[in-house]
């Protein structure tokens, strides 16, 4: 294994632009196309309450699940926002063994409930004489504040600096609601972690909304991986994000 797929997507609880209709058969099918090794997924339905009360049996599947089956078989859900109806967080799905993870609440205030998912994934050895390290794998969404993205974005990199390793291959990559793009700077300034699209195309793509995609909202971040290429798949009638990937080279 030379190459590392990866795949980063708010999928909007499993509805389309403006709740319209289910759409998670047609989004499982999307992504299987992309051959990902590694999905970071966020707004991921964890549980519903068909009918609002936490009743044995009247529950929906998890999403993540439901995604994963049959080509992802690791993946670990993050529960960061429960109410009534059930509850959603973010995701993240892996061909390769997730040996462990944690989910960690990042939220700035009782109005959005928030979490960064750190997983550590056992990659294939590329080279039988080099002992293979671990990759470290955070999945991110972030408040729709400034002050409150602030507040998560210091847990983030606080969190990276306590637990992985400088010289470990890491990335981070999900919804950072970040437009203005002051993430970028502290990540590179104080983590060496570069967005994929800035390196190869000069800027962050955009992302949101779904139908003409405006702001830069979404992002792969990358340390000790070389990035490939990168691409937007702009699925108009799934989610009112759209999903980004990149091919990067261990």
């Amino acid at each position: 294994m030379t190459t590392l797929n990866v795949v980063t997507y708010n999928i909007h609880k499993g509805l389309s632009h403006f709740n319209q209709r289910i759409v998670l058969h047609e989004l499982r099918e999307r992504l299987r196309e992309l051959n990902a090794d590694i999905v970071f997924l966020q707004e991921v339905q964890g549980e519903k309450y068909l009918d609002g009360r936490h009743l044995p049996g009247s529950s929906t599947p998890p999403q993540h699940e439901f995604l994963a089956d049959q080509i992802w078989p690791h993946h670990v859900y993050g529960k960061n926002s429960v109410y009534i109806g059930g509850h959603h967080g973010n995701a993240l799905l892996s061909r390769h063994s997730i040996v462990k993870w944690d989910n960690l609440d990042i939220s700035a205030h009782r109005f959005e409930s928030r979490g960064l998912l750190h997983c550590v994934i056992d990659l294939p050895k590329t080279d039988k004489n080099v002992i293979s390290q671990p990759l470290h794998c955070i999945c991110v969404h972030f408040g729709l504040f400034k002050r409150g993205r602030g507040v998560q974005l210091s847990a983030l990199i606080e969190r990276i600096k306590q637990m992985v390793p400088e010289d470990a291959r890491l990335i981070v990559a999900g919804d950072f609601n970040d437009w203005r793009n002051y993430a970028s700077r502290l990540l590179a300034n104080n983590l060496n972690l570069h967005e994929v699209f800035e390196e190869n195309l000069g800027r962050p793509a955009r992302s949101f909304p779904a139908g003409i995609p405006l702001l830069c909202m979404d992002r792969i971040y990358v340390r000790g991986l070389e990035i490939q290429r990168c691409e937007v798949h702009a699925w108009r009638k799934i989610s009112d994000h759209v999903a980004l990937s990149a091919t990067l080279n261990l």
